[in-house]
């Protein structure tokens, strides 16, 4: 099924450190993901978050820096977006609305803005259609009832060999190295991301399977 397909882009989310943002990095991560949301296990505050996106830019500019946020108000997005150590991408993971999402981006142009939606079952995607005008990317994770993301449980992949999604899309929940020949044999995502398989600790990643799922992905695309 992958033949003549190109090898999708990964991202290792729920970074909390800039040496190991930039050892991910090294490694060969396209996007390192940072967490937004207050009260998460992987949470950043801002002082860090500038830290860790200004060594990626100072030193990995090749790299998208993610900012992974939920609901966030106008007030607060206008000012994590001025100055030094930005984001070049923002995941809305939280009940944005595509109005809502068009707003951001007409607002802020210059960033690449994608929305995060958990799914219950494969009849969801039909409501992905909405968000065609109003994001650059789409991010499928599996459905949990208490947590945003980070779960390390895995998407159904049944149906999504079978719908034409609307945007560019990434594949999140569950991704580890032991995963991917089965993933990339029955779905063609753009992107992977991976998080809390991939840890020692939450926020802390062992780069042995960071390294491991970089290059399963190479091996099976």
């Amino acid at each position: 099924m992958r033949e003549n397909r190109s090898k999708p882009a990964v991202k290792i989310c729920g970074i909390t450190d800039p040496e190991q943002a930039l050892s991910i990095a090294a490694i060969g991560a396209d996007a390192i993901g940072v967490i937004g949301v207050a009260g998460t296990p992987r949470f950043v505050a801002e002082p860090l978050r500038r830290e860790i996106f200004k060594a990626l830019e100072q030193n990995a500019n090749d790299v998208q820096r993610v900012w992974v946020v939920a609901d966030m108000d106008d007030d607060s997005l206008d000012a994590a977006l001025e100055g030094e150590g930005t984001p070049t991408v923002v995941q809305l993971h939280g009940g944005e609305l595509p109005e809502r999402c068009m707003a951001l981006k007409r607002r802020h142009p210059r960033v690449n803005w994608w929305k995060a939606l958990r799914l219950r079952s494969s009849q969801d995607l039909h409501s992905l259609e909405g968000y065609a005008q109003s994001v650059d990317s789409l991010l499928l994770d599996a459905w949990s009832p208490d947590q945003l993301g980070g779960t390390g449980h895995r998407l159904s992949l049944d149906g999504l060999n079978t719908v034409e999604l609307p945007l560019p899309w990434w594949l999140a929940g569950g991704i580890s190295a032991e995963w991917i020949p089965d993933l990339l044999n029955r779905v063609n995502p753009d992107g992977l991301d991976a998080s809390s398989r991939l840890e020692d600790f939450p926020g802390r990643k062992n780069l042995e399977k960071v390294r491991d799922l970089i290059e399963a992905v190479k091996q099976n695309s």
